[in-house]
């Protein structure tokens, strides 16, 4: 295989993680999904689980990258991407292949907290959570360890529920009351 390959065996896996699951997709289906011989995979990855891992890492750089460029592209202050957060999920829940989040998933189908894919899902939340409570710090948010633990749980609520009901309501909801929470930290009045 040339050295790309093995990128594109990920990139392609990730596809159908995130829209089949894990535990529904096994080695067979990736086979034929992929287009990579079950010999050519295992030269690569030692097991399924190995694999998923890789996925993972290229679904949160490849996140993290569209989402923080996007909030930036919003908005040009810790206040105003605080809430632009929410304009970029709407924006996520309207796409065509949406299925909600892959890490929520992850955290699942792999429940022991102990297992490295729970765990790599974990540190996706928690760099989020850190990049939030960064922005509440810079706002100068009160507690912003509060206030970014509060983000951070309106848009994982926004992201379950936008699957739950097939809408992407909960973003505008989820942003309108990020909004009564960031003015709260920060002392404003409501008018």
């Amino acid at each position: 295989m040339r050295p790309n390959k093995k990128d594109e065996l990920v990139s392609k896996a990730l596809e159908v993680f995130y829209r089949d699951g894990f535990h529904a997709t096994g080695m067979d289906k990736l086979v034929v999904e992929t287009g990579v011989s079950k010999t050519s995979m295992y030269k690569h990855f030692r097991t399924k689980d190995d694999l998923i891992l890789a996925a993972l890492e290229l679904r949160d750089r490849n996140f993290r990258e569209w989402f923080l460029n996007r909030v930036a592209e919003m908005a040009d202050t810790p206040e105003g991407q605080l809430i632009a957060g929410f304009d970029a999920l709407a924006e996520w829940f309207e796409e065509d292949n949406y299925r909600g989040c892959m890490f929520i998933k992850a955290c699942s189908e792999f429940q022991e907290a102990d297992h490295p894919i729970h765990q790599q899902a974990a540190r996706h939340k928690q760099i989020l959570l850190e990049h939030l409570t960064g922005l509440a710090k810079a706002a100068g948010a009160k507690d912003p360890d509060c206030l970014g633990s509060q983000m951070l749980l309106l848009k994982e609520g926004a992201i379950v529920s936008s699957v739950l009901i097939n809408s992407g309501a909960p973003a505008r909801d989820a942003k309108a009351a990020a909004q009564v929470l960031l003015d709260q930290a920060l002392g404003h009045q409501a008018a």
